[in-house]
């Protein structure tokens, strides 16, 4: 299926992509703003803007947009990540108006009324809160602060205590301005509907948007790290988890592909697609060697596709009558194998297709469709959804074994131990 992709002329990108299976439009407005985008004293701010924009305009106050939605048989959401900020709504096709309408003036046209920011700052405290009873929280923000010293990716999506209780309506709004703007933004449909007529439709509601200034960004290249950092964290529960994170390549690197591949090999395919599920993990050489053993009861990894090179987790939910240290040097030696000696060709095959078919059930649904039209685009282009089968097929055992070489090295890692304070 060809994707009719284009820009406006105030900037704002779109692809549209002709979908007839059913009579459904899901509609994506992607920002090219997040956590990434957040100085000190304002870690936090893309999230809540976010919230923001749920609470009204004039032209859409906040208790009419959920009963217009509804009523239209539709169903929409918003998420924020640290390198974006998207809006959504999976439409039956005749109704799509109703989303063009809304995003384009929530685009510029949000009120970020004073009762309504105080509101919500106790809604996101106790988001953040009820985050802190989680122990892979509390460990995982330890362990990027302590991964990133000067980039922005060293804080939690959702912000610090400290700027979530100090922050104003104002800096809220300003963030606002600066980043949600057509020159900033990308927007993706997927679904019933002639691509030509579409971008008419599309024209009509968003090209009148004026432009806004470029944005600057803040990220700055965070330096190569020089010796193993480690991380103890303490709180309730009973059990222990250790996580290694070491330090990955952006998404649009080479060694991405071999990466995944790794990683499926490891602990099981990770799951790019926020609205995917998992498979099974049980071929994978960690799980065997942990999980099998009763040293661990699960075990997992994460790769993320991001804009600025961030960070690949191993994590392992240690057995109940074991602890850290059964663990680690047998994460350890299963690195060192890897390493050591490239994997052979059947193992090599059943880790590819394990990461193709999760790539797979993350890709079938229209709205599945939507999402990768607009996420590709924020780190890359949609030239890279489009080849990332034939990525994963070309890579080699000695790819594989290169990448682990050069990435899972103890010197690029932050080891992270949880300790509940349960445990006897």
């Amino acid at each position: 299926m060809e994707v009719l992709k284009t820009q406006l002329a105030n900037g704002m990108q779109v692809l549209l992509k002709e979908i007839h299976t059913a009579p459904i439009i899901s509609h994506w407005l992607w920002l090219r703003v997040g956590s990434r985008d957040e100085p000190k004293g304002l870690t936090g701010a893309s999230h809540w803007v976010e919230h923001m924009q749920f609470k009204g305009t004039e032209q859409f106050p906040a208790g009419k947009l959920d009963k217009d939605i509804s009523r239209d048989g539709g169903f929409w959401n918003a998420m924020t990540y640290i390198d974006w900020t998207t809006y959504f709504e999976t439409m039956p096709a005749p109704k799509i108006d109703l989303a063009l309408r809304l995003e384009a003036d929530r685009l510029q046209n949000s009120l970020f009324e004073e009762a309504e920011v105080a509101s919500e700052r106790t809604v996101i405290i106790s988001e953040r809160q009820g985050n802190e009873n989680h122990p892979l929280f509390k460990l995982d923000e330890e362990m990027q602060a302590t991964a990133f010293e000067s980039h922005p990716y060293g804080h939690e999506v959702i912000g610090e205590m400290a700027d979530l209780e100090s922050m104003t309506r104002d800096d809220l709004y300003t963030h606002y301005k600066r980043y949600y703007a057509p020159n900033n933004a990308v927007l993706a449909m997927a679904g019933d509907f002639d691509a030509g007529q579409m971008l008419e439709r599309v024209k009509t509601h968003f090209e009148g948007i004026p432009a806004g200034e470029e944005p600057e960004r803040i990220a700055q290249d965070e330096h190569e790290p020089a010796e193993e950092r480690r991380v103890e964290s303490r709180g309730p529960g009973e059990t222990i988890f250790v996580r290694a994170a070491y330090r990955a390549p952006r998404a649009n690197h080479p060694d991405f592909f071999p990466l995944t591949v790794l990683d499926s090999l490891l602990s099981g395919p990770s799951n790019l697609n926020l609205f995917g599920g998992g498979i099974s993990n049980k071929t994978s050489r960690l799980y065997k060697q942990l999980v099998e053993s009763e040293k661990a009861v699960g075990v997992s990894g994460g790769l993320q596709a991001t804009i600025d090179p961030f960070l690949y987790n191993l994590t392992i939910t240690v057995h109940p009558q074991r602890t850290a240290e059964d663990v680690i040097p047998l994460m350890d030696a299963e690195i060192a194998r890897i390493q050591d000696e490239a994997p052979g060709a059947a193992e090599l095959a059943r880790a590819v297709k394990q990461a193709e078919a999760l790539f797979a059930y993350g890709s079938e649904s229209i709205t599945n469709q939507g999402f990768w039209l607009g996420f590709a685009e924020m780190f890359a282009n949609y030239e890279w959804f489009e080849n990332y089968l034939k990525g994963l097929e070309a890579v080699t055992p000695e790819d594989v074994q290169r990448v682990a070489q050069t990435y899972l090295r103890p010197e690029r890692r932050v080891l992270g131990i949880y300790v509940p304070e349960g445990r006897n």
